[in-house]
Order: structure tokens, then sequence, then C-alpha cells
């Protein structure tokens, strides 16, 4: 199974190809140019290196959220588009799960994305890995930071990563000290978005490119505005 996967959620924007849980092809760039004018050449180079077309992939992943509003919208219209044109099916995936999933080392049990949601917020979640799978221990969601931190075990080892990390680093120290342990990996996530947007394939979690909605977790500040 062909697998084209995308994230447009946050700066460091990335475009996948997967046969199944193999990658294929791999385009990262944090760019000065928008997800808009970036995204569609990333994925025309990869089809082309690969000499494929977009009808010849067999279904799309991308990365809905939470993360930037605009960059959120380009990802999931671009993939909406690519859907209608071939009639292949979309799996939506949690920005956070997928930074989440780039921590999955058997040393690593407890594993914290952490996203700067502005507004002296993050969007964050905890993941324990149990048997193997990701398990959502601190649901997804907007916070503020004193109040994420306070729902996590500050007595066990904590693994973070994400853009939020820089941000709130000197309050992550305050509540885990030495508990706290901070990923060198990249923040480049369509590789993983496209290994869930398999495992959700597998389990016919597809879905109908009308029902593929954003994870927002609040308003945009226009909507707020309004």
């Amino acid at each position: 199974m062909l697998i084209l996967a995308v994230d447009t959620t946050t700066p460091h924007g990335s475009v996948a190809l997967l046969e199944n849980l193999k990658l294929l092809a791999e385009v990262n760039c944090v760019s000065s140019l928008t997800h808009s004018e970036r995204l569609l050449p990333a994925v025309d180079l990869i089809l082309l290196e690969r000499g494929l077309t977009i009808q010849e992939v067999d279904a799309f992943a991308v990365a809905a959220g939470p993360g930037s509003f605009t960059g959120i919208r380009i990802g999931l219209s671009t993939i909406k588009s690519f859907a209608l044109a071939s009639g292949k099916p979309i799996t939506p995936v949690s920005t956070l799960k997928a930074l989440a999933l780039k921590l999955k080392f058997p040393q690593n049990r407890l594993l914290c994305p952490l996203l700067d949601a502005r507004k002296g917020e993050v969007y964050a979640a905890l993941f324990e890995v149990r048997k193997g799978q990701l398990t959502e221990v601190v649901p997804q969601g907007v916070y503020s930071p004193d109040q994420f931190f306070t729902r996590l075990p500050s007595h066990r080892i904590v693994s973070f990563i994400g853009n939020g990390v820089v941000v709130w680093k000197d309050k992550i120290f305050e509540y885990f000290k030495d508990k706290a342990r901070f990923s060198s990996r990249s923040l480049f996530i369509a590789h993983e978005v496209g290994v869930l947007g398999y495992g959700m394939l597998r389990k016919g979690k597809e879905l109908d490119l009308r029902e593929v909605k954003p994870i927002y977790f609040r308003r945009s500040q226009a909507e707020e505005n309004h």
C-alpha cells in the first residue's frame, strides 16, 4: 500500500511516501516560504523521483492538528483535493501523537509532545507505551503550562518533544528537575503521520473526505474576534 503523508501544522513542514511501514521518500524543510508555496512542489518532487502519479497513491495521511490554524487548513484542503481527484481514502492523524511516536524507544515509557499554542498556552498530551502501543494517559488538549504539568507524574522520567519545549523549558525543570528528558530528534513528522495512518487503514479507520475534520482544541483568533 502506497501512502502519501503530509504535515503542515507547524513550521517543520514535511511530506513522506511510504509503502506500508517502509519509508520510500521524504522532504523536510523549515523555510521562509509558506506551506501553500512549498507543499505542492514537495509532493511533486517525491512523486517524480519515484516515477508515480497521484492516482497511483493508495491512500493519504494528514496531520490534522493541533497547530497553526492556517497550516492545518492548507494540509487538509490539499489532501482532500488529492482524495477527491483520485477517489482514495484519507486518515487524519494527531500532530501530538505523531510527535510522541518519534520518542517511542524501549527506554522511554512516558512521552510528552508539547506544542507552543501561544497566548501563554500549550497543546499537549501524555502518552505511555503499553504493550508496544501508545496509550493516551493525559488527554490531548490546550492547557496552561501549570494546569498541564500538575497532571503529569513528576516522580517518573518524562521525555519531552516539540517546539513548546524551548518556550517552557524553565517551567519543565521547575516541575520535573532531573526527571525531564529532552529529545534531540527533529520535529519533522510526515513519516510518523504515515505510520499512524497505515495503522488506521489496517483497522478500517479511513474516512471519506467529507468526514475529515481539523483538530483545533480552541477557536481561531478570527473566530474569537468575530
